[in-house]
């Protein structure tokens, strides 16, 4: 296992990394998921450990508690030997403070955390949401509290947009408060508009992508193919609506080269396209998800092999898509290739 720094910062992450979404199993999307107990969990943290995985990622909102519950059980003894890295900011509750961001939710939000993971710290804190209600400054400076008082280590994000980074950023400048080293973002080989704004983004302001839903929400499996239907068993029947959307021609041709490439390289289709995702550029995690002990072990060879660049470029072909304003490639133009060349990007 290699290990990466996380953004701009000291920390170094396993570059794969757990995440427990599939504990619990509660709700329409998380129990669709799985349901892992805390048994089960202890087995597959034992597997991620053995293999030098070395953090593992849940979110308040997974099964409402019961992922982080669930994932603090099964480190029980072994706080030392792991990061934590867990979301808020998602509604909890009907009540009027049950969601966002503000002084009062995320104070109130870490102390529930920390209760059910069973620690009193948390490694890495990402905002599961931007909230455009409460101020940046109370944010910020609310999150500078929680790492002075030792409850967080690192802070992050997760779902912002570009500007809604910046905004943060240049306030935790003004005021020397924590920046954000993480940004947790949807990338895979069907949904690569992270690469438009949030990866030249990453690269310039020092932020390190956590990547979830690495396989497509489950569409890079290997078991999904051109000229057949999704397979009864597979949970896309129950959560495609959640995720995001992807075009069936996109999906296919990528599909298609990946299959080609598995077959060249001796791996499996979703190996491929977890390799393919670790040598991206401020890349510094994929989370990685797993119902049993067949599927972790599977994900976990991804790494230990590098896909060769006539591979790389056959994926990247078969995934482009066409970016749009003001995004588009005007790069590609003499004159707009003159002040922004690719290495700036």
């Amino acid at each position: 296992m290699d290990y990466r720094y996380l953004g701009r910062s000291g920390l170094k992450v396993s570059v794969l990394s757990f995440g427990a979404g599939t504990f619990g199993g509660s709700g329409p999307l998380f129990g669709a998921w799985g349901n892992t107990d805390v048994e089960e969990a202890r087995r597959l943290i034992d597997i991620c450990l053995d293999a030098g995985v070395n953090l593992f990622d849940t979110a308040d909102v997974y099964s409402n508690g019961a992922s982080e519950h669930v994932l603090g059980a099964a480190i029980k003894g072994r706080r030392d030997k792991v990061l934590i890295s867990t979301k808020a900011s998602l509604p909890m509750g009907d009540g009027p403070n049950d969601a966002g961001s503000s002084r009062f939710r995320l104070i109130r939000s870490i102390e529930d955390a920390l209760t059910r993971l069973g620690t009193d710290y948390i490694d890495i804190l990402q905002l599961h949401a931007f909230d455009a209600a409460t101020p940046v400054e109370e944010v910020l400076s609310t999150l500078d509290t929680l790492v002075r008082a030792g409850k967080v280590r690192y802070i992050g994000v997760s779902n912002f947009s570009g500007w809604q980074i910046m905004k943060a950023l240049a306030a935790a400048d003004r005021y020397g408060w924590p920046r954000y080293v993480a940004n947790q973002v949807y990338y895979s080989l069907v949904g690569r508009d992270y690469e438009w704004d949030l990866m030249p983004l990453g690269a310039d302001q020092g932020l390190g992508a956590l990547v979830w839903s690495p396989l497509g929400w489950g569409r890079l499996t290997g078991k999904v193919r051109r000229g057949y239907p999704i397979p009864e068993a597979s949970r896309l029947h129950d959560t495609a609506s959640f995720g995001p959307p992807v075009d069936d021609e996109l999906l296919f041709r990528v599909v298609d080269a990946l299959e080609a490439v598995a077959a060249e390289v001796g791996k499996t289709v979703p190996q491929v396209a977890l390799n393919w995702l670790v040598q991206r550029p401020t890349v510094s995690s994929v989370i990685i998800g797993a119902r049993n002990e067949a599927q972790l072990r599977q994900n976990l060879g991804a790494v230990g092999w590098t896909l060769s660049a006539e591979h790389v470029a056959t994926l990247n072909e078969a995934s482009e898509v066409t970016a749009p304003y003001p995004h588009f490639p005007y790069y590609r133009q003499e004159g707009f290739a003159r002040i922004n060349p690719p290495n700036a990007r």
